[in-house]
């Protein structure tokens, strides 16, 4: 499965969960409300940039570190965020990821390459990220992940795998 979108960076390092989705919106179950507080205490302009389908984050080192909480993650893939391209993550959040169907790849030469509003091509199950026509091999994901992304996410898995019980 291949992405073409626009990329929007976050190059600040150690961005974590609590300013991307603020403790006191925990209560918001529905993705699409949850949408309406990402960003909420790093930068709400950078809701405005995001397009439905059509984006892929970029970010600094550490990024999602803080608590475990899946709201970010949920708000982004709610947001039409495709996949987060990072330096580095903290590992609940890029599994976070995983589980709200959304790639979290780590690839610090993208990120260092990549500007706002770069055209952004990307191959899900390799990994390879094309930014202006220069491609990124990103680290390759485990067989597990990969699954669970190409089922669309956690709970679309789960449901697969009790179909088939």
């Amino acid at each position: 499965m291949n992405i073409h979108a626009k990329a929007i960076l976050i190059p600040d390092d150690n961005v974590d969960t609590d300013v991307l989705y603020p403790g006191k919106y925990l209560n918001v179950l529905d993705p699409q409300e949850a949408r309406t507080h990402l960003f909420e205490g790093l930068d709400p302009k950078l809701r405005d940039l995001l397009k439905d389908g059509d984006t892929v984050l970029f970010v600094g080192e550490n990024f999602g570190s803080g608590s475990s909480r899946e709201q970010p993650a949920t708000a982004m893939a709610a947001s039409g965020v495709r996949a987060v391209i990072g330096k580095s993550f903290a590992r609940i959040f890029a599994r976070n990821c995983v589980n709200a169907g959304m790639p979290a790849y780590r690839n610090a030469n993208a990120v260092l390459a990549v500007k706002n509003g770069d055209d952004i091509e990307m191959n899900i199950a390799t990994g390879l990220v094309t930014v202006s026509g220069q491609n990124f091999s990103s680290e390759q994901m485990p067989s597990l992940p990969r699954e669970i992304l190409a089922a669309g996410g956690m709970v679309p898995w789960v449901k697969r795998k009790l179909d088939k019980d």
